[in-house]
């Protein structure tokens, strides 16, 4: 169910978006592919990026002392507490400049998809006016919203593939100056999502530099950015310049603290982007509740939780290592909660998927459904499957399990 793309590529290495259709949810498509069938065993889902671990404590409490609040309107810059403890963890957590501007350079959103939505939007309206149309950069594969936001504020898409011969990062060796002299915007994920590369200080700061000298924004996804192996992830604020011009960084707390369903992120950076952003955002996006965000308070500061987050992962990723050692191309990957897996040996993403819910009832998710098709017909998704580890040690220990027995007996043609 690949889209149709248009034939040869932008300048530059990527991958153009026709015009007229929209994307489609990649969990919707593979409800679509397994709805004919019935698992061959106990349903175990892990195509879902939805963290399993226990909340932290203090959820129901700062929720019940702050209910009075859901009965007003919140702000759609967010509360003073919020925004001032948020820009305390940034600064805590990364080396940043200087101290983030709690007042001016930081908004509360509803979760940092829909932030990644609009700013797209955004970028269109405040970037110098570009030589040639307009054009959004990713990532390909590629979270879905930034797809979104490319096709709603009216800019081509440019697909910019990430495979291993890369680093799965976009190569930024290939952007000519062409391409990057009509660029509006470059959304940029570390850990990537779904194959958890972490881009170094050296690779952001290249970046950075692009983004200063031709005067478009970056949209620096970093929502995976407290689960990592060892070495924790950089941030694109730390690399940019003393006013963190040209640069927003998104942040969220369903994955660091385990609440995908409160919908509470945060973007921050530069200023004038985010004036701009919070004129948008005040007619057209969800506002967060208060009670929500006096939780996010809690959450951004304590980090026990954390932690204890990251430990949990650490033990599923031990238990990957022995299942699967070395098959499929398996790594450990230095970020993020999920497992990039090569089944190219064995008929191909779509046919392994089916094959390991019909036989083993455990859910995965088609790579091809993450990307998009770059002009030469290839799909850098269409090899690969994504496992997200998010359920508890024992599921995912019998999961891999089933996984590693399906594939092995089936052997490669």
């Amino acid at each position: 169910m690949a889209m149709t793309v248009s034939s040869g590529p932008a300048q530059g290495a990527g991958s153009q978006q026709p015009a007229g259709r929209p994307e489609r949810s990649p969990f919707v498509r593979v409800t679509e592919l397994l709805a004919p069938y019935q698992p061959g065993k106990p349903e175990i889902m892990l195509s879902l990026g939805e963290p399993r671990h226990p909340m932290p404590a203090f959820v129901g409490p700062v929720l019940a002392k702050n209910l009075a609040d859901f009965g007003r309107y919140p702000l759609a810059k967010g509360i003073e507490p919020f925004r001032r403890a948020a820009a305390n963890w940034l600064g805590t957590r990364f080396k940043l400049p200087r101290p983030v501007d709690p007042e001016s350079e930081l908004l509360v959103l509803n979760g940092s998809r829909e932030g990644l939505f609009f700013a797209a939007i955004t970028a269109a309206r405040t970037v110098t006016e570009r030589k040639g149309r307009p054009a959004i950069l990713m990532p390909n594969p590629f979270y879905p919203a930034y797809g979104a936001g490319a096709r709603a504020a009216g800019c081509e898409h440019v697909y910019l593939p990430t495979t291993l011969a890369n680093g799965f990062l976009p190569d930024l060796d290939a952007l000519d100056d062409g391409l990057l002299a009509r660029t509006v915007a470059f959304y940029i994920a570390s850990p990537a999502n779904p194959q958890g590369a972490v881009a170094s200080r050296e690779y952001l700061s290249r970046l950075y530099q692009l983004a200063s000298r031709h005067g478009f924004m970056i949209l620096s996804d970093e929502c995976y950015s407290e689960i990592y192996t060892k070495q924790a992830p950089g941030s694109m604020l730390e690399v940019a310049g003393p006013d963190f011009n040209n640069v927003v960084a998104f942040q969220s707390l369903s994955k660091r603290s385990n609440l995908p369903g409160m919908r509470v992120g945060f973007a921050a950076g530069d200023r004038k982007f985010l004036s701009t952003y919070l004129e948008l955002r005040n007619v057209a996006a969800p506002q967060v509740p208060v009670p929500l965000q006096h939780v996010a308070v809690a959450a951004y500061s304590d980090e026990a939780h954390v932690e204890e987050n990251r430990r949990l992962y650490r033990t599923k990723f031990d238990l990957a290592d022995q299942i699967l050692g070395s098959r499929y191309g398996y790594h450990r990957p230095a970020g993020g909660f999920c497992v990039w897996l090569d089944i190219s040996s064995y008929g191909g993403d779509e046919a392994v998927t089916l094959k390991l819910y019909k036989d083993a009832g455990v859910r995965v998710l088609p790579g091809s459904y993450l990307a998009q098709q770059q002009p030469d017909g290839s799909n850098p998704g269409l090899d690969y499957i994504r496992l997200a580890l998010v359920q508890d040690s024992d599921t995912i220990a019998e999961a891999l399990h089933r996984l590693v027995q399906t594939l092995d007996h089936r052997g490669a043609p």
